[in-house]
């Protein structure tokens, strides 16, 4: 199969730095540790830059990609429907933009805080104190992004500094009480880790220090697969992390999905998982285009 496999073009994208606020080290190495292990297989990977591969006009038979830039996610979309295979797809990537995202979950019966779609140009109307505030046209960038609010003069001034910065939507999730658990897992495998960001000092921008310490809230951890493998079919996003609170009694509510994390407390064990997940993908899109059979 490793012959098969060099007749075909294989591209990875790495994420653009601007795209990986308090992570660029820890998303680069699980990008590079990915590529090892597809090589390891015997596949020949092209990497570059999300800047190079639209400049370039790059073109290749499948495409994995930790992108999020608008440009690299409209080439990625051209090269889709021209019949590249991509993982992360680019249309799973927008959908984890947080107002699409939130539509998905609820849409898809995914355990999820109540939430409201507002726009930030009209009175704040949700009467849920307290509440968290998130832009809503795209991935948190920066700390402002993400705001936890106790009362309606507080949203009112979270909405002002949205419109300030020219964002037209928020999202509005109740704040659930709870313990706080961060998860990562990778379709098509055995790969799902879990872990209290806590204990163990993880944050991007110590956000997660509002739930406090960890309690220990027992929970059906398999039931937490499930419901994580829903979103990432719902959303389209095979390679996945996100959040989830526990309540007292042990009830599980997904509060973020993210398209390929960092993986950074389990990139040992997480990347020889997401290069098996891409492989067996070009495997399978082989043996359906083209007939091919070991």
């Amino acid at each position: 199969m490793n012959e098969i496999i060099g007749n075909y073009r294989v591209i990875g994208v790495s994420r653009g730095n601007e795209f990986s606020p308090n992570h660029v080290g820890n998303d680069a190495a699980i990008f590079n540790k990915v590529v090892e292990a597809l090589q390891q297989k015997g596949c020949h990977v092209d990497v570059m830059t999300e800047r190079e591969l639209v400049a370039r006009k790059e073109q290749a038979d499948f495409v994995f990609d930790m992108a999020r830039d608008t440009a690299t996610l409209d080439y990625l979309k051209r090269m889709e429907a021209e019949g590249a295979w991509v993982v992360n797809s680019a249309h799973g990537i927008t959908n984890c933009v947080r107002k699409r995202m939130t539509e998905l979950l609820v849409e898809g019966g995914v355990p999820h805080p109540r939430s409201w779609v507002v726009r930030t140009d009209e009175p704040f109307a949700p009467d849920v104190f307290p509440c968290w505030i998130k832009r809503g046209n795209s991935h948190a960038m920066v700390k402002e992004d993400v705001v936890f609010v106790e009362s309606r003069e507080e949203a009112e001034m979270v909405m002002a500094d949205f419109r300030r910065r020219n964002i037209p939507e928020a999202v509005v999730n109740e704040h659930l009480v709870g313990d706080l658990i961060k998860f990562y897992g990778v379709l098509g495998t055995d790969f799902f880790y879990t872990f209290y960001p806590s204990e163990q000092s993880h944050s991007k921008f110590g956000l997660e220090a509002i739930n406090g310490a960890a309690r220990g809230y027992p929970f059906d951890r398999e039931a937490l697969r499930r419901y994580s493998s829903q979103a990432a079919e719902v959303l389209r996003v095979p390679i996945y992390g996100g959040d989830c609170v526990v309540a007292k009694d042990g009830s599980v509510r997904i509060i973020d999905f993210n398209d390929w994390p960092s993986f950074a407390r389990c990139r040992e064990e997480a990347a020889p998982k997401i290069a098996e997940c891409i492989y067996h993908g070009i495997i399978h899109q082989i043996q359906k285009n083209y007939g091919y059979r070991e």
